[in-house]
């Protein structure tokens, strides 16, 4: 029997509740389903001895070889529903990654007209041929900057006006590059606020395309926006990028999903993007990699802890950016062994680096924490877009190393990490995904460490608990 005094602090302790939401019967809907998601979420946590509020992270023996594995990757399991989306027949999506993230991207899809049918390894999704139903309600994406940034383009596409929503959160984060992008190709596109972030409403039905510009110096996501409605429109679309473009390997990825469904562009570097319009994409099967920031938190782990893990499925070969983490950590004193079947990392010694992580960001967290532990001061250049994500991650990682005793100093655009001895600490994660899940790393070398709100991890990885507590020894799981 669901337990309504559970549900309701759910709710009100994760701000998925609005009184302004309850005007729309679609967003109460969404948020009565988050919250009976935070009751289960409650009821399997205390299953597996995790309290919804705070997890202590255990100091066990680590086991010295062990391989891992981690689901599919988030940002191809977003473009590769959107792209079977747009396709002009039924698509088979394989292995995609099941987390809040991809599935309000799933279920905004199906709210647009899109019928997906759940095959439990696959999502069977039946293609629209480029075009979407109208949606009077207003879509929430809740915090799913992917998932918001991506159909403020694929909307155009649709027909009548559409409203992109969020949580408090998510409406403070930066939309106007895209608006003002959308706006020069014709499309009626404008943030409610008038303060450049969501809600936006966005006219569907503009189909003509052309020429645009965008600025990228805050996210790759608007790019990827135009480029994945560009073959559908009738001139299709050339787009010159004005500043940026930030975290390049989400804009390969991007590409990389139109290329397989058969779609043709050109381009010159990353500053001018050509596609030809009337194309399709094409039907068929796609499987998804598994990703890459998620096996971040595992070569952490190795790196932290001196033993050897190895993630399956991932190659260096990868256009996810995230997987030259590894590489880092070889730089820092690590031995890394990519192998076709995964990458393996081996703890070492560590020593600080200076990098460059402007196209590397979603794992900066997770350098920063092992970064602690090393000798000297890493320094971690080009990182200013790291404000704009689910928390400002900048001045998170700061606040939280500080409590473990960690000094870092933190720049305009720039991250110092100077490091030491760290000691456990209770970590605010500010309902950010990557802050907990780098920060439970930490916890397997000092004693301590305990995670607030651990929950959060469901937005890109939930499972990751039940994945963490491999890495210790048989006789000594917590």
């Amino acid at each position: 029997m669901l337990d309504v005094q559970i549900f309701l602090q759910a709710i009100i302790l994760n701000n998925r509740l609005n009184p302004v939401d309850l005007k729309s019967k679609s967003i109460y809907k969404n948020q009565l389903f988050i919250g009976l998601e935070l009751v289960y979420k409650n009821w399997f946590g205390r299953r597996l001895g995790i309290n919804e509020m705070m997890k202590s992270i255990e100091t066990n023996p680590v086991r010295a070889d062990i391989t891992i594995k981690v689901p599919g990757s988030k940002s191809y399991t977003h473009r590769t529903l959107i792209a079977a989306a747009l396709s002009d027949g039924q698509c088979r999506v394989i292995d995609p990654l099941r987390s809040q993230d991809t599935l309000l991207t799933l279920a905004a899809l199906q709210q647009m007209g899109i019928r997906i049918d759940d095959r439990k390894d696959r999502f069977i999704v039946h293609g629209g041929g480029g075009r979407f139903s109208p949606v009077a309600d207003p879509i929430d994406f809740h915090n799913s900057g992917t998932s918001m940034r991506l159909f403020g383009g694929l909307v155009v596409l649709g027909e009548g006006a559409y409203t992109l929503t969020g949580t408090r959160r998510m409406c403070e984060r930066p939309m106007q590059a895209l608006l003002d992008s959308l706006t020069r190709m014709g499309v009626p596109a404008r943030s409610r606020n008038g303060n450049g972030c969501p809600p936006v409403i966005i006219e569907g039905g503009y189909r003509q395309g052309g020429e645009t510009a965008i600025d990228c110096s805050i996210s790759s996501q608007y790019l990827s926006a135009l480029l994945l409605i560009a073959p559908c429109l009738e001139q299709g679309l050339t787009i010159a990028v004005s500043h940026g473009p930030v975290s390049k390997p989400y804009i390969d990825m991007t590409i990389d999903i139109m290329t397989a469904f058969g779609v043709r562009l050109q381009r010159e570097d990353y500053t001018r993007f050509t596609v030809p319009g009337g194309q399709t994409y094409r039907a068929g099967d796609y499987p998804v990699e598994p990703d890459g920031s998620n096996a971040g938190y595992f070569w952490a782990a190795a790196a932290i802890s001196g033993s050897r893990v190895k993630v399956s499925g991932v190659s260096a070969g990868s256009r996810q950016g995230d997987v030259g983490l590894a590489e880092i950590f070889g730089q820092m004193g690590c031995t890394v062994d990519p192998a076709p079947d995964g990458i393996a990392v081996t703890g070492g010694r560590l020593r600080a680096v200076e990098v460059d992580m402007g196209h590397m960001p979603d794992v900066v967290p997770t350098l920063a924490v092992v970064a602690a532990f090393a000798q000297g001061t890493t320094k971690i250049h080009n990182v200013r877009h790291l404000r704009a994500k689910e928390c400002d991650r900048l001045a998170a990682v700061s606040n939280e190393l500080a409590k473990m005793g960690i000094e870092t100093r933190v720049h305009e655009n720039d991250l110092e990490i100077v490091g030491g001895a760290p000691h456990g600490a209770e970590i605010e994660t500010y309902d950010d995904h990557r802050i907990a899940m780098s920060f439970a790393v930490a916890g397997l070398r000092v004693p301590g460490v305990k995670i607030m709100d651990p929950g959060c991890v469901e937005k890109s990885f939930p499972t990751y608990w039940e994945v963490f507590d491999r890495l210790y020894k048989n006789d000594v799981l917590p």
